[in-house]
């Protein structure tokens, strides 16, 4: 048996500080570094030194990289998958201590220098001494460490069963890494004949309100669509404003429709999804003049449970036609008052509607260069593609204005729920079970309160919905791509187990040091021995 290298409180405190350390935002060169760092540190596992070629970077985009690390026993085949991300989210909101947040314990010892700038809350948990801030110590670089210290122990005591540790870039905006990923889990799985057995997270805990000390775990994962819209209206000089229509006058419609409309609420075995909220409106005018702003565009956040694609597209449609309706009404009364024709009544189209107007008006190579050229704006993201995309057409067809075109834009979650699943009944039983031998408030949720990449595994979706999504996706094919054919091949139950913390994405932001070196770490040890119970391995 080989010597452990993160089997303490204080060695496992010490690896999670390292790997902060090595910051890793979101589009940075930190996020392209933090796998080829990490990479050096698995090195220093006995078995990843005699196995080297069991460590893996497979190429995602841009020059960032995910990570595999495979222990794999000689006689087992049951494979459990260790799943992280390591990017984390910006970090300016720390202002003047913007040069500590990747510095837990030296931010911590600052922050007592500061505590009247904290809210109550954060300031009592700092005066505790039981927590450590810093961005990405919650959300979720203890999740990667927690992984690191169980491969480091199944392998050291050579445990008969498989362990896959996989850790991906891009998680906090579009799931780039993990969505490489499902091609590389098929592709491990068939070169050393792994049979997955659970796809276990240990994305954090979550807080369910104001000062919550609940310790979750999760049998799956909310999913997250992002319906859009174009509004597409008719342009005027403000001198004769009812000679057209403002886009910003067709949009206001939609978004209080849209806006905490429970139609999009779902519920499933007790819980609920948020409200849906617009996450970006505006009107697409670059410059000042005096024609009215006749193009804006929203995109609009919304939860899943049970709902697919094609669900939500349905309804969003349905919505965007009342707001047609409120506003063609609103204004032929001003039309009305005013005493004048107007222009014609707002429409709602289908991007999909669009694009096959604008393939019987133009060619093929008209329309791929519109495409083209916008999809060669590289300053541009994968949400202003899509809706350029949509607005590029409806400026060659300006006869289908006034409109609403709706559509997606990227990202894309499904949901995933394991909870009736008979091995995770039972594995819920055991955790509550090690929780209980520290006095651990422990609570068993259904749905993760959060975006998840467990959603792109065992993938339940049907073909109607594939087709769905990607007819009304601009940029479908061409800068973003979901393989839900390959994720509903990796059938395998889900289960996030991870640290309690606080405040993710904020500055207060900050990780529960007993729940994160000791109670978790004995909570996933005791899951990982029950699953190797009901395993038979020849000998």
């Amino acid at each position: 048996m080989s010597q452990r290298l993160w089997s303490t409180p204080d060695s496992l405190k010490h690896l999670l500080c390292e790997l902060v350390s090595w910051e890793s935002r979101t589009f940075t060169e930190g996020e392209k570094e933090f796998p080829i760092k990490l990479t050096e540190k698995l090195k220093k596992i006995p078995y990843f030194k005699a196995h080297p070629d069991h460590i893996s970077l497979q190429d995602v985009d841009a020059g960032r990289k995910l990570l595999t690390a495979l222990y794999k026993h000689p006689h087992a085949t049951k494979t459990i998958v260790l799943l992280s991300h390591f990017d984390t989210v910006q970090t300016e909101e720390y202002g003047e201590l913007e040069p500590l947040a990747f510095h837990p314990e030296e931010l911590t010892l600052k922050l007592h220098e500061r505590k009247d700038t904290l809210p109550t809350a954060a300031r009592e948990d700092l005066e505790s001494g039981n927590y450590l801030f810093g961005r990405g110590t919650m959300d979720m670089k203890m999740g990667l460490a927690l992984h690191m210290a169980l491969l480091d122990q199944v392998s050291a005591e050579n445990w008969p069963i498989n362990l896959l540790l996989l850790t991906v870039p891009d998680e906090e905006v579009n799931s780039a890494g993990m969505r490489i990923a499902v091609h590389e889990l098929l592709h491990l799985a068939d070169t050393y004949q792994l049979d997955y057995t659970l796809f276990l997270n240990s994305e954090p805990s979550f807080a369910l309100h104001p000062g919550d000390k609940t310790h979750y775990i999760y049998t799956g994962t909310m999913g997250k669509i992002m319906p859009a819209a174009l509004f597409f209206g008719k342009e005027t000089h403000v001198g004769e404003p009812l000679s057209g229509i403002t886009a910003n006058y067709i949009a206001s419609f939609m978004t209080q429709e849209i806006e905490w409309n429970s139609q999009f609420q779902e519920h499933d075995l007790g819980e609920a999804t948020p409200l849906p909220v617009s996450l970006h409106q505006k009107d697409l005018k670059l410059e000042y003049s005096t024609q009215t702003p006749y193009r804006a565009s929203a995109l609009y956040n919304v939860f899943l449970m049970n709902r697919h694609a094609g669900d939500v597209l349905d309804l969003f449609e349905d919505v965007a036609n009342e707001a047609a309706n409120k506003c063609t009404t609103a204004y032929r009364q001003l039309c009305k008052r005013e005493q004048i024709e107007g222009v014609r009544d707002v429409q709602v189209l289908r991007y999909e509607d669009v694009l096959a107007h604008a393939e019987k008006k133009f060619s093929s190579a008209f329309i791929n260069d519109l495409m083209n050229a916008v999809e060669q704006h590289s300053e541009w993201d994968d949400r202003e593609k899509s809706l350029g995309m949509a607005d590029a057409l409806m400026l060659q067809c300006p006869e289908l204005a006034p409109a609403i075109v709706v559509l997606f834009a990227p990202p894309y979650y499904p949901a995933v729920n394991s909870s009736h699943d008979s091995t995770i009944q039972a594995a819920i039983n055991v955790i509550a079970q090690a929780a209980a031998d520290y006095e651990t408030a422990l609570k068993h949720i259904h749905y993760f309160n959060g975006i998840c990449d467990l959603s792109y595994v065992n993938y339940t979706g049907l073909d109607d919905e594939m087709t769905v999504y990607k007819k009304n996706t601009p940029v479908w094919g061409k800068t973003y791509d979901i393989p839900f054919n390959d994720m509903a091949k990796l059938k395998a139950p889900v289960l996030n187990v991870g640290p309690f913390g606080k405040d993710p994405h904020q500055r207060t932001e900050r990780l529960h040091c007993d729940s994160a070196f000791v109670h978790t770490p004995h909570m996933l040890e005791q899951l990982i021995k029950h699953i190797l119970a009901q395993t038979t391995v020849p000998q």
